[in-house]
């Protein structure tokens, strides 16, 4: 077992691993209320993965999420940050250390683009020429043109962008951890669809943990490689992996809060890789719907059944046939992915 990282020296180096993240026990009870937002809270995140919360609203999502800065104290447990209790360290320097992503941006409205993403690694003592190349590989990397935006003011940007800019002031400094409140909840469904495929491809580059709070279940179970389902009254009612809550939703709760088109939803978390493709055998493909194997089996079954086609043809990034796909061998893949998701689930009972 590693030992900690004092919370001082997290991300003192490009590129740091994320950081491991563990809550013990947590609860958190305020006087002006009867019932407490978070009971006895326990999980682990491991570096590098994103654990999205879910769940209805005045279920602890937030309140656990601030709990993990700080801006929140818990009334009991332990809230630890690669090993190290982020009780007995300063809240300030854990903060910087920490990327923190809202639904609104909390951008600085009287602050150019360029100063708000600067914001951290100026508190943190960058030099000029530093800051300001990191900004611009910054506002490249959320797919924004610095000589386009960098000298603007939030209020001239679009949602999209502005919840863009947000991002890249979170990870401006590199943090091993992002904490990210319904970071996508105030554009359209086109923008937010987008704005979840850019942090995905974002996130595979740096590797930071994330945190994510959201009360979309679709949008849990897409961005998350582990979700913690919570009822209310602050209670975890299930943490486990997209596949498992689908497949083995662990009480009635779980099943009627992820739908009941769990099937469908699963569907989503597969690809044409996970199933079995039949070879090209030199028929005419003509009319079929093209697959590729990225695509996703939920795309797949609904391409196949729009088309009133038994089989899509799949092919590679050059156009090449590949062999098909048929709803045989897609029902068979769902199947696979279950089975495997229930004995996964029981293991970990």
């Amino acid at each position: 077992m590693r030992s900690p990282r004092p919370l001082e020296s997290i991300l003192v180096t490009s590129h740091t691993p994320g950081a491991s993240v563990e809550l013990r026990s947590v609860s958190k009870s305020y006087a002006s209320e009867t019932a407490p937002s978070v009971v006895n809270l326990s999980l682990q995140v491991a570096p590098g993965e994103i654990c999205t919360f879910v769940g209805p609203s005045g279920c602890g999502k937030t309140t656990t999420l601030r709990m993990v800065n700080r801006l929140v104290e818990p009334t009991s447990g332990q809230v630890l940050v690669d090993g190290q209790d982020i009780a007995t360290g300063d809240p300030t320097v854990l903060r910087r250390r920490i990327g923190y992503v809202i639904q609104q941006t909390g951008l600085f409205p009287h602050q150019t683009i360029a100063e708000n993403v600067a914001t951290v690694p100026h508190l943190l003592g960058w030099d000029k020429r530093r800051v300001a190349s990191r900004v611009d590989e910054l506002l490249q990397l959320v797919g924004l043109d610095p000589d386009h935006v960098r000298r603007r003011y939030p209020s001239q940007l679009s949602g999209g962008e502005r919840q863009r800019v947000g991002v890249a002031r979170a990870v401006a400094a590199e943090p091993p951890l992002m904490l990210m409140d319904e970071p996508f909840g105030a554009v359209d469904p086109i923008v937010r669809e987008r704005l979840q495929d850019e942090f995905l491809a974002l996130h595979a580059k740096l590797g930071m943990t994330v945190l994510f709070v959201t009360h979309d279940v679709d949008e849990a179970l897409k961005m998350g490689n582990r979700v913690a389902v919570m009822q209310q009254g602050g209670h975890l009612a299930q943490f486990a992996t997209p596949a498992e809550i689908l497949s083995a939703p662990a009480n009635d709760f779980v099943a009627q809060f992820v739908g009941a088109d769990r099937a469908l939803k699963h569907l989503a978390l597969l690809t044409v890789r996970a199933a079995d493709i039949e070879p090209p055998d030199g028929a005419s493909y003509e009319g079929l719907p093209r697959l590729t194997r990225d695509t996703n089996l939920r795309d797949a079954l609904s391409a196949l059944l729009t088309a009133n086609a038994p089989c899509g043809v799949v092919v590679d990034s050059d156009g090449r046939t590949l062999g098909t796909l048929s709803l045989a061998a897609l029902q068979a893949a769902l199947d696979r992915s279950t089975a495997d998701s229930v004995r996964a689930a029981r293991a970990a009972q």
